[in-house]
């Protein structure tokens, strides 16, 4: 079975089916938990529509920590059970679901006083506990304790003084905006029709009953009505938005945390593993990423702008500081390389205090024929996911078979391990550097073929993007024909991280990006124009927004730039 494009025919095919028959499920979100429902719903044999207001991955799921991982600090509170849970998803992502986007990483736990060892050790060795008795640990290493200076040959970036000892374990890392359109693509792949840049308006109904919703075509225009006999809202921070189409009717409340993170060059922290650090709210993570660092997070309510969260300055300054007390040279605002901020959709509790509010999700079903979910993780997606689809099972009425995901590879899985044996035959074959094979398989996975392809038929798209020679510039066209991408910012920000990874956050490729993407979209040389223009003035709002040291300044530089360019319409 080939893998389902979601490309601009696909996007019109898939919108003309979902407004043209009665879908057993419209999902509304098109986040990692939309994408986890659409996946669970359409492999139990359920007829499943999806829409997503912007881009896929747009929202919180772009944004996180890239980590699956099953919580260390959870344990501290006590919460096993969502540890437990989390590490069981961790290997079969690890293991079956998806090897060729999710890999081990190892953490360094550093300590300052020697009887924090059998603290911290006790804590890791639970952690490891948990993963066996999943029976799954994905393969990853058990920790191991270090002295002071077998710490320092690990990460010898630390201060000397900073450390008595550390434990090393292992996690897990994924790109996460990459992840969600795979797991669509193979939704779609499945059968289930998917389209991005459409937005809820309100529900249909029958009386007390949900029948589908209205919703507006945001790339023509048009509205349309998608008849469905159970929705689904999976909208994240945005949860409670879409419960006020129902009156605000709904035992769900989420409150929107806002967590930062900064990209550094990596050269600039030498080290061979991540480290976590325990702060005075939370804990702080140095994490590899490619030839970046990312160093993150920061845990603050937030209540303004949900689509553009704004990182000032002071947060910047926090996570800087933080980090340099352990550091032997300090990082300064000029090693930044990027600056992203995202939201976490966190269960409003009676803490006041954010990182305590709970990271358990909720399944709700407020009127007939809608079903919430809300709260949750990134590594639990798929448990989130089939909760939600049990409680839109039971609105449906029996003989619908439970959940299979645990056992659906995603697309790109299958064959991974054979063709990462085979890849300097792939070099060879292709006329690409074994470096670049590497890359793109861990990108695509088995789907690197599709990639090879474009490459074969234009030659021309083996080059590199200028100012941004880790992505190559069939990845911007393969990202618009397979991989739903409407606007250079989808492109940019969330096919490719261009927008972080880069000294000028993408504007010296943003042209070439754009030029790429006009033939499969069908732009004329002024609509390239505008999204290179829109583009710059996003990342110009982003920039002077993390000058400015309050999330109300900041918030108010950078809510007045576009989101995307606006589209023609006839």
């Amino acid at each position: 079975m080939s893998a389902a494009r979601l490309g601009p025919e696909e996007r019109a095919t898939a919108l003309a089916t979902m407004s043209g028959q009665e879908l057993d499920v419209l999902v509304v979100g098109g986040g990692i938990v939309g994408a986890g429902v659409a996946l669970d719903a359409v492999s139990r044999g359920l007829s499943v529509g999806l829409v997503e207001a912007r881009d896929f991955a747009s929202g919180t799921s772009s944004r996180s920590s890239k980590l699956i991982h099953g919580g260390l600090r959870y344990l501290e509170q006590l919460d096993i059970e969502l540890v437990r849970e989390a590490l069981a998803e961790r290997g079969l992502l690890l293991t079956r679901l998806a090897p060729h986007l999710v890999r081990p990483v190892p953490f360094l736990f550093p300590f300052t006083r020697h009887w924090e060892r059998g603290y911290i050790g006790a804590g890791v060795t639970l952690y490891d506990t948990l993963a066996m008795a999943a029976r799954n640990t994905g393969g990853l290493p058990a920790h191991r304790h270090l002295t002071r200076s077998g710490a320092l040959r690990v990460f010898p970036a630390l201060r000397r003084d900073a450390l008595a000892g550390a434990v090393q374990y292992w996690d897990a890392q994924v790109d996460d905006a990459r992840y969600v359109v795979t797991v669509l693509r193979t939704a779609a792949t499945y059968g289930a029709s998917i389209a991005s840049r459409v937005q809820a308006l309100g529900f249909l109904r029958e009386g007390e009953h949900v029948t589908g919703a209205r919703v507006q075509d945001l790339e023509s225009g048009q509205e349309l009505e998608i008849r469905a006999k159970q929705v689904v809202n999976a909208a994240g921070v945005w949860t409670d938005d879409i419960q006020q189409m129902v009156g605000g009717r709904g035992q769900i409340h989420v409150s929107a945390s806002k967590g930062i993170h900064l990209v550094v060059p990596r050269d600039r922290i030498q080290a061979s593993s991540g480290m976590i650090l325990r702060t005075e709210k939370s804990v702080l993570f140095v994490i590899p990423w490619g030839r970046h660092w990312i160093v993150g997070t920061t845990d603050t309510a937030w209540d303004l702008d949900k689509a553009h969260p704004a990182a000032s300055r002071a947060d910047i300054d926090y996570l800087l500081d933080h980090v340099n007390q352990v550091l032997r040279v300090p990082l300064t605002r000029d090693d930044v390389e990027g600056v992203y901020a995202g939201l976490r959709p966190l269960l409003s509790g009676e803490s006041d205090e954010t990182s305590k509010l709970s990271r358990e999700h909720t399944v709700a079903h407020p009127v007939p024929g809608l079903v919430l979910i809300a709260g949750g993780k990134y590594t639990t997606y798929r448990v989130m996911a089939k909760d939600a689809v049990d409680a839109v099972v039971h609105g449906l009425g029996a003989g619908v078979p439970d959940s299979v995901t645990d056992r659906v590879p995603l697309v790109g899985a299958d064959g991974f391990a054979a063709l990462w044996n085979q890849r300097r035959k792939l070099a060879r074959t292709s006329g690409l550097h074994v470096s670049r094979v590497v890359h793109l398989l861990r990108r695509y996975g088995s789907l690197i073929h599709e990639v090879l392809e474009l490459i074969e038929q234009r030659p021309d798209l083996r080059e590199p993007l200028a100012g941004s020679d880790d992505y190559l510039r069939a990845e911007v066209v393969y990202a618009v024909r397979h991989e739903g991408a409407r606007h250079l910012d989808d492109v940019l920000s969330r096919r490719t991280h261009v927008s972080i990874e880069t000294w000028d956050r993408g504007l010296a490729c943003a042209e070439e990006a754009a030029e790429l993407m006009a033939d499969p979209l069908g732009w004329d040389d002024e609509r390239v124009r505008q999204e290179v223009e829109y583009y710059s003035k996003r990342i110009e709002a982003e920039r002077a927004a993390q000058e400015q040291e309050s999330d109300h300044e900041a918030d108010a530089v950078q809510h007045g730039a576009p989101d995307v360019a606006p589209t023609v319409r006839e």
